[in-house]
C-alpha cells in the first residue's frame, strides 16, 4: 500500500517552495537582485555548513575512498559521450557536449536529499558528490574556459567557500579529529552550529530555483535535443554505475546514487556561452531538466516511501 502521507511529507515542501518562487517572480515580491542575494547566502554560507558537516561526519575507509574515484571516472565518460553524442546527432554549439556531464548537487541535490533522507545519511551523498565536484572544478571548467580562462577557474576554486568547506570537512573527518572530539562534547557544539546555519538551505535554494523556472521564448527543437542528450547519457551512466556498485558490494548509497543521476548539469554552464542564442538554449534546457529532475525526485519519494 502506498504511504500517501509519507509521500506528501517529502514531496509537498518541494513543490510549495518552487511555487512560492514562481509566485515571487510573477508578483515581483522579490527582484532579480534579491533572488541573486538569496543564492549568494545559500552558496556562500548555508551550503558550506551542510558540506562541512557531511564530510566531517562521514565514514572513511577503502570503500568510501573508491566512491569519488568511480564518480570522477563516470563524469569523464559522460563528457566523452557528450562529445560523441553531439557529433552523432548533429547537435551544434560549443557548450552542447558539456550538457551531458556534471551534476548540480550544490544548488539542488543537497536540498532534495535532505528532505528525502535522514541527516545521518547525508554523508553518503557527500561522498558520492566529491568525485563530481573534483571533476567540475578541474576537467569540466578548465575545458569550458579554455586556456585563457584557466587562471580564473583556479582562482574560483581557491576562493570558493564550498571547496574550503569540503576540504575542512575532509580534514576533520578523515583524520579522525571529529570522532576524537565527541567525548569532550566539542563535536556536539560543531553539530549544533552547522545544523543551525544550514537549516534554511533547502527552502532558499528551492525558492530561487522556482523563481528561475521560465519557459518563455524557448527554441524547443534545440532545447529538446540537449535534454535528450542529457537524459540518454544519464541513462547509460545509471546502468554502468548500478553494475559497478553491485560488483563492488554495494559501496554506494543507492538513494545517493539515484539522486545524483536525476540532477541537471551545473547551473553555471550558460555563463561560459559566447553566443547569446546558445546561452538561451542552454538556460532553457537547464530549466526543463530541473523540472524533469523534480518529477523524478517524486518517483524516488514513492520508491523510498
Amino acid at each position: 500500500m502506498i504511504n500517501v502521507i509519507g509521500i506528501l511529507e517529502k514531496a509537498l515542501p518541494v513543490f510549495l517552495m518552487l511555487g512560492l518562487g514562481m509566485l515571487c517572480r510573477k508578483t515581483k515580491l522579490l527582484s532579480r537582485e534579491g533572488v541573486n542575494t538569496l543564492k549568494s547566502v545559500a552558496v556562500n554560507i548555508t551550503l558550506p555548513a551542510v558540506m562541512f558537516s557531511a564530510f566531517a561526519t562521514a565514514e572513511y575507509n577503502a570503500s568510501s575512498i573508491s566512491i569519488p574515484l568511480v564518480m570522477f571516472a563516470a563524469c569523464l565518460l559522460a563528457l566523452f559521450l557528450g562529445f560523441a553524442g553531439c557529433r552523432l546527432l548533429g547537435i551544434k554549439g560549443r557548450l552542447s557536449p558539456f550538457m551531458a556531464a556534471g551534476f548540480e548537487a550544490g544548488m539542488l541535490g543537497y536540498a532534495l536529499f535532505a528532505i528525502l533522507f535522514s541527516e545521518a545519511e547525508r554523508p553518503a551523498f557527500a561522498i558520492v558528490d566529491l568525485g563530481q565536484v573534483l571533476f567540475v572544478f578541474t576537467v569540466y571548467k578548465a575545458l569550458l574556459a579554455g586556456k585563457g580562462g584557466l587562471r580564473g577557474v583556479v582562482q574560483e576554486a581557491v576562493t570558493s567557500p564550498t571547496v574550503w568547506a569540503i576540504a575542512a570537512g575532509l580534514l576533520v573527518g578523515a583524520t579522525g579529529l571529529y570522532k576524537a572530539l565527541i567525548p569532550s562534547g566539542v563535536s556536539g557544539i560543531i553539530n549544533a552550529v552547522t545544523d543551525f546555519v544550514s537549516a534554511p538551505t533547502s527552502a532558499i535554494i528551492l525558492l530561487a530555483i522556482g523563481y528561475d523556472l521560465v519557459f518563455a521564448d524557448v527554441r524547443w527543437a534545440q532545447t529538446l535535443k540537449l535534454v535528450g542528450l542529457r537524459l540518454g547519457v544519464s541513462g547509460i551512466l545509471l546502468g554502468l554505475l548500478v553494475l559497478a556498485n553491485h560488483l563492488l558490494g554495494g559501496m554506494m548509497h543507492t538513494g545517493a546514487l539515484l539522486m545524483m543521476l536525476i540532477l541537471p548539469p551545473p547551473y553555471v554552464l550558460p555563463i561560459f556561452a559566447d553566443v547569446e542564442e546558445e546561452r538561451a538554449d542552454i538556460s532553457s534546457a537547464l530549466s526543463l531538466l530541473t523540472l524533469i529532475g523534480i518529477l523524478l525526485y517524486v518517483a524516488l519519494v514513492i520508491a523510498f516511501a
